[in-house]
């Protein structure tokens, strides 16, 4: 069982940055890979970017988003940058024991419970 909590959300300006944390629980947090969903109200859950056990990523949106992992720290970041009013959601991280990312919700196994972001001068 994995336990996954979001942080670093919050209200920025268009054009801003933020820095999204994910803590896992669990000794097996680098055989996992992670994964960052959004999900607008009204919208269904999007995805956002993926890293693999080894680093490699997948994006939605590669030129704004970069996603980063610690081992270490069981911990997964995602840095997103250029903020618009339309990436206003609740960001999710989610974790998968599978060794290849994928964009699909129904590929994740565990699931955080969201963090807010908004965009909006």
């Amino acid at each position: 069982q994995v336990q996954l909590v979001e942080s670093g959300g919050g209200l920025v300006q268009p054009g801003g940055s933020l820095r999204l944390s994910c803590a896992a629980s669990g000794p097996t947090f680098g055989r996992y890979t992670m994964g960052w969903f959004r999900q607008a109200p009204g919208k269904e859950r999007e995805f956002v970017a993926a890293i693999t056990w080894d680093s490699i990523t997948k994006y939605a949106d590669s030129v704004r988003n970069y996603i980063s992992r610690d081992n270490a720290k069981n911990t997964v970041y995602l840095q997103m940058n250029s903020l618009k009013p339309e990436d206003t959601a609740v960001y999710y991280c989610a974790a998968t024991k599978t060794t290849v990312s994928t964009p699909r919700v129904t590929g994740y196994d565990y699931w955080g419970q969201g963090t807010q972001v908004t965009v909006s001068s």
